[in-house]
């Protein structure tokens, strides 16, 4: 990729990504390993793998990055994350969740523990310098939050950065109450570049000229945008008293009326927390012109789920389409080169367009 981008630190000086960034298919690819490999991504919860000996295959970011994956929950109740691949000929190992007493591969018979850890291969009695360290299942860093499971291929920051955050606003919620709820989640198919979602994201400066119900909820005046190292948070206030969090006295937001939290991590995932529980927003790329979102719902407080800030989110979510979509054609033009930042309202986009240009580079 010959290009290269610059983000002014100064965001009263900065313009922004150019229109080039979104439509180059070269960047689009350099954007697979410079940043997608080297940051955390989300992987569930752990009643994936509720028992000893489970194992739960996935791949992580499916038509992007396609790289195969294991949860295990190994006896001695520890989970890991491991490489899906057979070590001998690159077999996958597991095509369904289910118990294991051993890993084993279907093509050759290569075994390996609920550790990953070699154990024995047939045929092998010759093979000199065997076994050796590679002929390990690869272990990919895994974290757990609450029940929520967090995994990295080769991540460039620790997660304790985004953990800290989580704890400071949302540890005081339930975690280990959250229901998963399938009937409540959806895929989303938008017809636009993956960064243009995350930039409709990071602000509220449309929310009274695209979302009207959201707008009659939320304190626009008061809406508000914290930065931090690879991940940020927007804070939503209610108009009202009714629909808000019951805050602890020590909690940093005490006594205002905060309808919901929402945290960006990163570079594609949203944990949108409510009062009644958790919408998780995975962004998955899957061209320069198309993505798809997953809406991952998790409900703690039936009570609430229809009410406030977190009511309506399939039709806030087709409101925000329809203006990135827009955008998506819009940046085809030969007329546009890039914008500017609000400096009030747009610090989060200004945040995340920095955080690309530096992992680019």
């Amino acid at each position: 990729m010959a290009q290269k981008f610059n983000i002014h630190p100064d965001i009263a000086k900065a313009e922004t990504l150019p229109a080039a960034f979104y439509r180059d298919p070269a960047v689009f690819e350099a954007l697979r390993e410079k940043v997608f490999l080297r940051c955390w991504h989300w992987l569930g919860d752990v009643d994936q793998i509720p028992l000893p000996g489970s194992a739960q295959p996935l791949v992580l970011l499916d038509q992007f990055l396609n790289e195969p994956l294991l949860l295990v929950r190994d006896a001695d109740d520890r989970i890991s994350c491991l490489s899906n691949v057979c070590t001998h000929r690159g077999n996958l190992l597991v095509h369904h969740p289910g118990k294991y007493r051993q890993l084993i591969c279907q093509y050759h018979g290569r075994r390996f523990g609920l550790d990953g850890a070699f154990v024995s291969m047939p045929e092998f009695r010759e093979a000199e310098d065997f076994p050796r360290p590679c002929d390990n299942l690869h272990r990919f860093p895994l974290e757990l939050w609450g029940p929520f499971l967090f995994a990295g291929l080769e991540p460039a920051f620790p997660f304790e950065q985004i953990s800290s955050e989580l704890n400071a606003r949302v540890g005081f919620l339930p975690l280990e109450q959250f229901q998963r709820r399938p009937d409540l989640s959806k895929d989303y198919l938008v017809h636009a570049h993956w960064a243009l979602y995350c930039d409709n994201y990071l602000e509220g400066f449309h929310i009274p000229f695209v979302h009207p119900d959201l707008n009659a909820t939320l304190d626009y005046g008061a809406y508000r945008t914290e930065l931090f190292e690879h991940m940020n948070l927007q804070v939503g206030l209610a108009k009202g008293a009714e629909d808000c969090f019951d805050l602890p006295e020590n909690h940093p937001d005490a006594g205002q009326q905060v309808a919901a939290y929402y945290f960006w991590i990163f570079p594609n995932l949203m944990l949108n927390f409510y009062p009644w529980g958790l919408s998780v927003n995975v962004v998955q790329p899957l061209s320069p012109e198309r993505t798809k979102v997953r809406f991952i719902t998790y409900v703690y407080d039936e009570s609430k789920l229809h009410t406030g800030a977190g009511a309506l989110l399939d039709k806030v979510e087709r409101e925000d389409e329809f203006v990135v979509e827009g955008v998506q054609k819009g940046l085809q033009s030969r007329y546009y080169q890039a914008g500017r930042f609000s400096p009030r309202m747009e610090s989060g986009v200004h945040h995340f367009h920095g955080l690309l240009a530096a992992f680019l580079t």
